[in-house]
């Protein structure tokens, strides 16, 4: 595995670390409305922790993990990321990502881990800082 692979994974667990406790938050306001368990277990970590990446990507170009990383997204040909391209980027790689690492794990890192499936998808790289 490439060292930004490694950094990246590294980054994409502390976003989700941080996604984990606000979701807990959240579900303790939520409980009390929305009694379905289904909402709770699938629903409500989803839309946080897209939320929170949104946001973050948006403002900055970075979440906290990949700042914590010293990693930054960008769009492909310099332009600011836009709305679409965060959006699909998300949805890609929490859905189809996986089945492209497992159909061919040794072609899954492109240009030495700054370059993902869903990064492909989207239009965007990710960069040292």
């Amino acid at each position: 595995m490439e060292s930004m692979t490694k950094k990246r994974t590294a980054a994409f667990l502390i976003d989700t670390a941080v996604s984990t406790a606000v979701t807990f938050g959240v579900e303790y306001f939520l409980r009390k409305k929305v009694k379905n368990e289904a909402v709770h277990a699938l629903v409500t970590p989803t839309v946080v922790l897209w939320a929170l990446e949104y946001a973050q990507l948006r403002k900055n170009g970075q979440t906290i993990g990949y700042k914590a990383m010293g990693l930054t997204l960008e769009n492909e040909d310099g332009r600011p990321l836009s709305e679409c391209q965060i959006i699909k980027r998300m949805a890609y790689r929490d859905t189809i990502s996986t089945f492209d690492y497992l159909k061919d794990r040794q072609a899954f890192e492109q240009q030495h881990g700054q370059r993902l499936p869903h990064d492909s998808f989207a239009g965007t790289v990710v960069k040292k800082k």
